[in-house]
């Protein structure tokens, strides 16, 4: 597609009043919208670039000297606490990847030897993970640390590490069903058979990066036909989507529809839609095939039509008009990154605008004084929620709300680059 359809230089007058102040599910003050209206797109995005990425590389140059233990990663800040809490890398840890591949962006958006020495160092600890079949989240584990550093860092000899993780993955892949399993039984015994949940979107890219880079070509199949099972069953007429679905193991049949970190079975948990449409906007990216494209668009559409005005969603959508609930930045970030893509694959002009202008206002608030961590913590952003139903990490700082806010500003920069 024509980069200069992508990114025109003219934007409507009047664009995205933003709330900088936090129009919160706390029920705080409401403070002034100031209403940024601007004549060129690039001029907005290049003062969010360049103050976030600042911000960013700031932030890391004080947490960077404090973790230096290798058998450990950043997790979570409480909010009353400035430091990471670090947990083991241990197999079982969905979140040890995206400390490395924060670093790894960190390289990319600013060019400093230095992020990229410690993204090499923080990656090589835990490449025994390669082989992790006991659940789905070696895609979360693997693909933020070795495929960024083959992508960003061009250490070709992380390949054969990708290669050998895809193909633990696939192992976890039934055919009756036609999707990947999730979690075991014995690590979730609510679920007796084949559970798969919306998370699991996000481990597809590793198999399709697999395929087309000398792994087994049947993950790119079982990719697709995971992400058509799932569209076909996760989601209500209304497009948000459930967030653990049990299947019978043998026909395939659908048994429960369920949450484990929602607030109810049927509430619209804020990440869940967010790893949807983060996830079939990548798989329409890898395949190409438009009905995952038109879905993309369609939760894309279903998450902006339920955000509150200064885009940060509050931690599940169905709990959104109590004022003593928390908001989840992590799912803003994810979705962030995810329309700055959405916005280069579709081809109407008016799609472009929406999703990008949309992208650029989540950025703004992340970055604006109510979510950054600058000053405050260690973190790029506050105000995530990790699983308020079970009690954890509730209005915290969360090291994957980080990733995918890093992931953003490389992707905006990469586009406004071109």
């Amino acid at each position: 597609m024509m980069l200069k359809k992508i990114v025109p230089n003219v934007i409507k007058t009047a664009f995205l009043s933003l709330c900088l102040g936090l129009i919160s599910c706390k029920g705080e003050t409401q403070k002034s919208n100031k209403a940024i209206t601007v004549s060129n797109k690039d001029t907005l995005s290049a003062y969010i670039l360049k103050k976030a990425i600042a911000d960013c590389e700031a932030q890391l140059e004080k947490s960077v000297p404090k973790l230096t233990d290798l058998t450990m990663h950043p997790r979570f800040i409480e909010k009353e606490d400035s430091d990471w809490h670090q947990v083991k890398n241990d197999k079982l840890m969905w979140t040890s990847g995206f400390y490395p591949g924060i670093l790894w962006y960190a390289y990319d958006v600013t060019g400093n030897e230095k992020w990229k020495k410690e993204a090499i160092k923080r990656t090589e600890v835990f490449e025994d993970f390669k082989n992790i079949t006991e659940h789905h989240d070696i895609g979360f584990m693997m693909f933020p640390a070795y495929g960024n550093g083959v992508e960003i860092g061009n250490k070709k000899e992380y390949k054969d590490i990708l290669l050998t993780s895809a193909n633990s993955l696939a192992t976890r892949f039934n055919p009756n069903v036609g999707t990947i399993k999730s979690w075991s039984n014995k690590m979730h015994p609510r679920w007796k058979q084949h559970i798969t949940i919306i998370d699991n979107m996000l481990n597809l890219e590793l198999l399709f990066w697999s395929a087309k880079n000398g792994g087994n070509p049947e993950h790119y199949d079982i990719a697709v036909k995971h992400a058509e099972t799932t569209m076909n069953n996760h989601f209500r007429k209304d497009h948000t989507s459930w967030h653990v679905l049990e299947y019978d193991s043998i026909s395939g049949k659908v048994l429960n529809r369920h949450t484990k970190q929602g607030y109810a079975d049927n509430s619209r948990w804020s990440r869940g839609q967010a790893w949807g449409v983060y996830g079939y906007t990548m798989v329409y990216k890898e395949t190409k095939d438009k009905k995952f494209l038109d879905f993309a668009k369609v939760l894309a559409d279903t998450y902006l039509s339920l955000l509150p005005e200064d885009m940060i969603p509050c931690w599940d959508f169905d709990v959104a008009n109590n004022p003593k609930e928390e908001k989840d930045a992590s799912a803003a970030a994810v979705v962030a990154s995810a329309l700055i893509d959405l916005s280069t694959l579709v081809e109407d002009k008016a799609s472009q605008e929406k999703y990008y202008h949309a992208a650029l206002a989540m950025l703004k608030s992340l970055n604006s004084t109510e979510y950054s961590g600058v000053g405050i913590n260690d973190a790029f952003l506050r105000h995530s929620t990790g699983a308020k139903s079970l009690g954890w990490e509730i209005d915290v700082a969360l090291i994957y709300a980080d990733y995918y806010y890093i992931e953003a500003l490389s992707r905006l920069k990469r586009l406004q680059e071109k």
